[in-house]
């Protein structure tokens, strides 16, 4: 049963409660209804995939009550500060570079060394982020590929009963999603047109590169999807092992094969969400593993096909791409 919290100072705090406990929960911005997560909390992470059906990991954007408490993770530079200024609290997301001691989980990020963040102009949104005290990953309230919710409505009639609460907010100002801005490196690319205008961006930073090309993959927030390989390890990844050789450092789900150099299990339970929020810090772990022993790959074991198992082998998939910046290791 999923519960409907009024926006009151009792409701923001039950809210608050059940995200720090690990739970989901819907939630109005001035843009679209967010569907809510610990973004510390892998697990929690994991939940949102598996109530949105999403069948790939893309990053997802991470929401902060104010600038210096999104800039404490993420790098900002002159124009991030500068567009902050101007923009946020606001429908503006920029992609930055992770910072080192950045508690956000892999899972929230895809496994890449970047983030994006947003500080949003609600203040309900705002008061439930105060209270979390904790960086929020929301994606929009509703199942993979519908409309984005902009109501209570909305987000019931796709995920009632598949999240703990919604948070009732009334309608979204915007209705569209934040614009997305990557600002992780020299050139400022725009991911993805929303709540503030291109024109209104440069006129504070200058020229703005546009959206690259849309493809079959993903389109994340820092455009992983734009390359069939979006986190490759410096080792070649094997899939669907069934034997592995004491060359191999392997990624196991269930009872391990035996006989590997090293073994990071995914989830001894065969527990899909477990999987999922493991499976960034697993490869990550292998592979630094697998090179200081000097062993040539990483083996994969078969991951199930169904639910969280699509996404799960979505991302193998890519991970064992061929990427020319990558040398083989055999």
């Amino acid at each position: 049963m999923t519960e409907l919290l009024e926006e009151t100072e009792a409701g923001i705090a039950r809210a608050a409660a059940l995200l720090r406990a690990g739970e989901l929960v819907a939630f109005a911005t001035e843009t679209v209804y967010g569907l809510g997560a610990d973004a510390t909390n892998a697990q929690a992470v994991s939940a949102i995939f598996e109530a949105k059906g999403r069948p790939r990991f893309n990053p997802l954007i991470c929401h902060y009550p104010d600038a210096d408490t999104a800039f404490a993770d993420g790098e900002a530079d002159e124009r991030a500060i500068r567009l902050a200024r101007a923009f946020w609290p606001g429908p503006l997301t920029f992609v930055l570079k992770r910072r080192p001691n950045c508690p956000v989980a892999l899972l929230a990020s895809a496994g890449l060394d970047t983030l994006a963040l947003r500080v949003p102009a609600h203040e309900t949104a705002l008061s439930l982020l105060r209270a979390v005290g904790r960086p929020v990953a929301a994606p929009s309230a509703n199942r993979s590929g519908l409309v984005s919710p902009t109501t209570v409505a909305h987000v019931l009639d796709g995920l009632s009963g598949r999240i703990a609460a919604i948070l009732v907010g009334g309608p979204c100002a915007v209705g569209v999603e934040s614009t997305v801005l990557d600002l992780s490196g020299p050139n400022p690319v725009l991911l993805r047109p929303g709540g503030v205008t291109v024109e209104a961006i440069e006129a504070e930073i200058g020229a703005v590169g546009r959206p690259p090309p849309m493809s079959d993959t993903p389109i994340g927030l820092r455009s992983p999807g734009m390359m069939a390989s979006h986190y490759a390890p410096s080792l070649p990844v094997r899939l669907e092992a069934r034997t592995v050789s004491e060359e191999e450092a392997l990624l196991a789900f269930g009872q391990p094969l035996a006989g590997a150099g090293t073994v990071f299990n995914l989830s001894e339970a065969g527990d899909l969400r477990q999987a999922a929020s493991r499976l960034f810090e697993g490869l990550r772990w292998l592979d630094g593993e697998g090179q200081r022993l000097g062993l040539a790959r990483i083996a994969t074991m078969p991951i199930p096909h169904h639910g969280l198992g699509m996404a799960i082998n979505d991302r193998l998939r890519r991970s064992a791409a061929p990427r020319d910046d990558i040398p083989s290791r055999g």
